[in-house]
């Protein structure tokens, strides 16, 4: 996908999430003011409430009622209402009787009483929402005084998973509030341990702690099999916020070392999406072994500063010199890899840091812009209102998963057996994108209840991260068709449950379907064959071919193969070809498309007997000649890279206006734009293109003639003529001639996703891989990860299982950077360990 094709997609799903947003007038205070009555009779089972119970406000209460009001729209964000309970002055109960009660706010979990807080420990919106959580989180966050406790907590947990220990100097800091948000998050999957005692500092290894600064370690026990094997920690560098918190951990959840076979400018790891330099290892295979050993110790000592790679020179052409043994590849777009000549791994090590050193003052730079970014998109691991949706929905609740195959390891190559086809889901539990992903397949998994020969699995890479290596899931979530004994399918297209259930059930029919007779193949072209598929409407592409047209049967049996799942496809081509090519006014090699279960068929003549040129041909006959656009068909729209004239109407677009428009589509055998029109009822975005192309609203309906790929002009067809396809036509020749002036001229700004790893609108629109003689679409696998700009074979990326279950190796791991340089070695240094920071 071009960068302005993204552009124009992202603001297109960006001005529906905002357009969702905006808030409604009137909306209710969070803050309730109830009696004592009131406030019990509205307490629910299992929901959290934080209540203070006064009879009149004193002056002295009021800045820690006003702090407490502040927090209330922070708190709701996790269930937790908060209330004012005005108690009467006869109120002798528990919460209104004695002086000392009225200086207390209560926690509630339905009406049972959890934790009291004097007033003057919530002294502010942070300390509010810090002491509250901490108090509902008892099982995520263990509290620690002693080295002793901190050892039993990690022997505990030795083997099964990893802790996540804090230090802050006092509770109810902003620091704290960070570490209860992030354990809220992520507090099923670490243990999260926190302390304010500073001796703790020293004792876990940290030399002259600062303790007027908080500190997070990360603590790989999960790796550790043995009680008497420490847990590895890693230190997160960076100030204790959400952010920085949730970046550090996705860091320690990536592979340690990724092995990469294709070129180098193309691979993203996380570490890249997240603003860190990747460093590649040169390696051969002479050489691999020792250089494997090499780059997981870089990869230790940069834990959380820099991604380490292996790169292949025996797999990839590098255009580079021999002697090269590493390459650093900075975040920065457009800023080349650098290819150096090292001795040692201490250089590596040096060269990130002072890399980082020197970049500074750019990051400050940039600083401002991401802050700016951070308060536009409410966080930056919101994607949009759907995944805002399935996250605040879905975190602290069981999904309804029973008929979905849950595989692991042990499981998934027997699962693959059984079915004829087995449809797999791969994702990680805790990502937002997954979980609105999960979402669909519940309901693909409902509507295909009973469906025979389709089992539905998934996999949960965050649990099975070496199954997902295996099976070259670069990026989550993913799809994968298995069929029996034969290829896997991935799937490219729309997460909708729609669109996944139609691929699934495409993908059970041969493409192209091989018809016998002239009965099946008039059948088919009605929609009733094949039986499984009567009940999805689309169209069907029939290829009819003679003995003499051996060439271009086979491209089209190719071109099937790449379609599969996204089209139906039949082929007939026996003796009587010709008489069923007749019947419709053409000779093989021929196409006929029926759109509307054979009410009308299209005979095409097919002149191309390139498999890619039949595939470019094939999508472009299946597009609709007057569509109308939706935010699911608009990336198909966008390929052509044509200019739009739209009709934007609010409601079904008129009789009179769909004739003209249609005549004017059909009119023009070679068009050079795209003729469509826009529902604002069923696609309220809409109206924010409207308002970024007029800055209001202009009244409907209206048509209009943009140009997203060439200046982005926009110019509105006159209001005081009427829509005939003579008078639109005689409009364009104007706008060709330059006499008309533009209504306004869109800006070329970037639009870009908040995070690039879950860049899921490209990947509405993958663009269709390179076919060879050996090498089919459906062998291909998961693209990069930023941006899924081209799709690549199934062995480009290879990654290990993460540092998390990858023990490191030790002894001498090969200090010196043999690989490709010319001295195997040069300098054989005793490896250093990873430190316990």
């Amino acid at each position: 996908m071009s960068a302005q094709k993204a552009r124009w997609v992202f603001s297109f799903s960006f001005l529906l999430f905002w357009a969702s947003s905006i808030p409604a007038w009137g909306r209710a205070k969070l803050l309730r003011e109830l009696s004592p009555q009131e406030y019990f009779r509205s307490l629910e089972a299992g929901r959290a409430s934080l209540a203070y119970f006064s009879h009149n406000v004193s002056p002295g209460a009021q800045p820690f009622l006003e702090q407490i009001e502040n927090s209330a729209e922070a708190l709701q964000d996790y269930g937790i209402s908060v209330a004012k309970v005005h108690c009467a002055k006869e109120e002798v109960s528990r919460y209104c009787g004695k002086e000392n009660a009225l200086r207390k706010a209560y926690l509630f979990r339905g009406s049972v009483l959890i934790r009291e807080f004097p007033t003057d420990a919530l002294f502010d919106v942070n300390s509010i929402v810090a002491n509250v959580l901490f108090a509902l989180l008892f099982n995520e966050v263990k509290y620690v005084e002693t080295l002793a406790d901190l050892q039993n907590i990690e022997n505990a947990l030795k083997g099964r998973s990893n802790m996540v220990f804090a230090y802050v100097p006092a509770t109810g800091t902003a620091e704290h509030r960070a570490v209860m948000e992030a354990a809220f998050v992520y507090g099923t999957v670490h243990q999260f341990v926190l302390t304010t005692e500073a001796t703790l500092l020293k004792d876990t290894g940290s030399d002259e702690p600062d303790v007027s600064s908080a500190r997070l370690l990360f603590c790989h026990c999960q790796q550790a099999t043995d009680l008497a094997q420490p847990c590895k920690r890693t230190a997160m560098g960076q100030a204790l916020t959400l952010l920085n918190i949730h970046k550090h951990l996705k860091l320690m959840g990536a592979p340690l070392v990724t092995e990469v076979a294709e070129d180098p400018e193309k691979v993203s790891t996380v570490h890249l999406q997240l603003g860190l330099p990747l460093v590649f290892i040169l390696s051969q295979k002479e050489t691999y072994e020792a250089d494997r050993r090499t780059a997981e110790f870089v990869a230790w000592q940069l834990l959380g500063k820099a991604g380490v790679a292996l790169l292949s020179r025996d797999l990839i052409d590098l255009n580079v010199l021999l002697r090269s043994n590493v390459a650093l590849k900075m975040p920065d777009e457009g800023v080349p890899i650098k290819y150096l000549v090292l001795e040692d791994t201490d250089e590596i090590i040096t060269l990130v840091e002072d890399k980082g050193k020197v970049e500074q003052i750019q990051e400050d730079e940039e600083e401002y812009e991401e802050e700016e970014d951070e308060k536009e998109n409410n966080n930056q691991d919101i994607q949009d209102d759907q995944v805002v949706e399935a996250v605040s929905r879905d975190k602290k609740r069981e999904l309804p998963l029973e008929q979905i195959l849950a595989l692991t390891e042990d499981t998934f190559h027997s699962a693959l057996l059984e079915p004829a086809r087995t449809v797999v889901l791969f994702y990680a539990s805790w990502e937002a994108v997954s979980l609105a992903v999960l979402r669909s397949y519940i309901e693909v998994a409902d509507h295909l209840k009973g469906t025979q020969g389709v089992l539905l699995a998934r996999v949960n890479c965050w649990d099975w991260p070496g199954l997902c290596t295996k099976e070259n899931i670069t990026q989550v979530p993913a799809l994968k068709i298995y069929e029996k004994g034969e290829r896997s399918v991935m799937y490219d297209g729309m997460w909708g449950a729609e669109e996944l259930t139609s691929f699934i059930m495409l993908s059970r029919v041969s493409c192209p379907l091989k018809l016998a007779t002239i009965d099946e193949a008039e059948g088919y072209l009605r929609g009733e064959f094949p039986s499984e598929l009567s009940s999805f409407h689309h169209a069907s592409l029939l290829g009819v071919f003679s003995t003499a047209t051996s060439e271009a049967r086979e491209a089209f049996e190719e071109a099937g193969n790449i379609l599969s799942g996204h089209v139906t496809m039949g082929m007939y081509f026996e003796d009587d070809a010709l008489a069923l090519s007749r019947r419709y006014a053409v000779s093989p090699p021929a196409l006929l498309l029926a759109r509307s279960r054979g009410q009308s068929v299209e005979a095409i003549s097919l002149s191309t007997q390139s498999v890619q040129d039949m595939v470019q041909m094939i999508r472009y006959e299946l597009l609709d000649i007057f569509p109308e656009i939706t935010v699911q068909n608009l990336p198909h729209y966008l390929q052509l890279r044509k200019p739009f004239l739209i009709f934007f109407s609010d409601g079904d677009i008129g009789q009179m206006e769909s004739k003209e428009m249609l005549k004017l589509a059909k009119s023009r055998a070679q068009q050079v734009f795209v003729a469509c029109w826009l529902n604002l009822k069923k696609t309220p975005v809409g109206r924010g293109v409207l308002k970024a192309y007029f800055a209001v609203v202009p009244s409907l309906p209206l048509l209009v003639w943009v140009n997203l790929h060439a200046g982005g002009q926009v110019f509105k067809f006159p209001s005081e003529q009427s829509l005939t396809e003579m008078n639109i036509l005689s409009w364009l020749e104007r706008l060709k001639a330059g006499l008309e002036i533009p209504s306004s001229t869109l800006s070329e700004e970037d639009w870009k996703p908040p995070l690039p790893a879950y860049d899921f609108l490209q990947m509405m629109d993958m663009a269709a891989p390179e076919v060879s003689p050996h090498t089919s679409h459906h062998h291909r696998d998961m693209p990069a990860q930023q941006p899924p700009e081209s799709p690549g074979g199934d062995t480009a990326i290879q990654e290990e299982p993460s540092q998390e279950t990858k023990a490191e190796k030790v002894g001498s791991p090969g200090r010196d950077l043999r690989g490709t340089a010319p001295r195997l070695a040069a300098r054989e240094k005793q490896g250093k360990r990873h430190s316990e920071l």
